[in-house]
C-alpha cells in the first residue's frame, strides 16, 4: 500500500451506524458491520440523503473508540453532506486532523479491506508516520470501487501530528 501524510479538513457525514468491536468482527458474516453495509446498499439509503456533496462516494468511518483497535468502536457508513439541515440520518463529523493516508492495490471485496486493516494493525508509529489517535479513521469508496473484483480505496488513519 502507498502511504502519505496529509491534513484533512472536517467532513460532515450522514448515514447509519452500529456499535461493534474487533472481537465481534472476527467473523465478518456474524459481525455488525456486514449487516449495516448490506442494509445501507440494499435499501439504497444513500439515495435518501438530501444534501449529498459527492453522490456515489461512500465513506465508512470508525469513531468513538473505547481504547485501541481491539476495543469497542462505532462503525459509520454514509456520504459527505454540505449541510445537516433536514437530514433524517445519523450524523458524524470527521474532525480536522493529520492522517496517514493509505491507497490499496486493486483487490476483490472484502479481501481488499481486510488485508489493508491487517497490515495497518501491524504497523509501528514509525511505519504509520505517527502515533494513532483513535479518534476517527475512515475509508473512501469512490469510482475506483465500482468493480467489486478490483477495488481501490483510500484509508485515513488519524495520527498525532509530528513536530516539524
Amino acid at each position: 500500500m502507498k502511504r502519505e501524510i496529509v491534513q484533512r479538513e472536517a467532513i460532515k457525514l450522514c448515514g447509519i451506524q452500529v456499535r461493534t468491536s474487533y472481537q465481534k468482527e472476527l467473523n465478518k458474516m456474524e459481525g455488525e458491520i456486514f449487516n449495516c453495509v448490506q442494509r445501507y446498499f440494499q435499501q439504497a439509503l444513500f439515495e435518501k440523503i438530501s444534501k449529498r456533496k459527492n453522490p456515489g462516494t461512500t465513506i465508512c468511518g470508525y469513531t468513538d473508540y473505547e481504547s485501541d483497535y481491539k476495543g469497542a468502536y462505532t462503525y459509520f457508513i454514509g456520504e459527505e453532506v454540505t449541510s445537516f439541515e433536514n437530514e433524517e440520518f445519523e450524523r458524524v463529523i470527521i474532525p480536522k486532523q493529520t492522517y496517514a493516508k493509505f491507497t490499496t492495490e486493486p483487490a476483490p471485496m472484502p479481501q481488499v479491506i481486510v488485508n489493508a486493516w491487517e497490515e495497518i494493525w501491524k504497523m509501528s508509529p514509525e511505519d504509520l508516520g505517527g502515533k494513532r489517535r483513535y479518534q476517527t479513521d475512515f475509508e473512501i469508496y469512490d469510482e475506483r470501487a465500482a468493480d467489486h473484483q478490483n477495488i481501490v480505496l483510500d484509508l485515513y488513519i488519524g495520527i498525532e501530528a509530528q513536530p516539524a
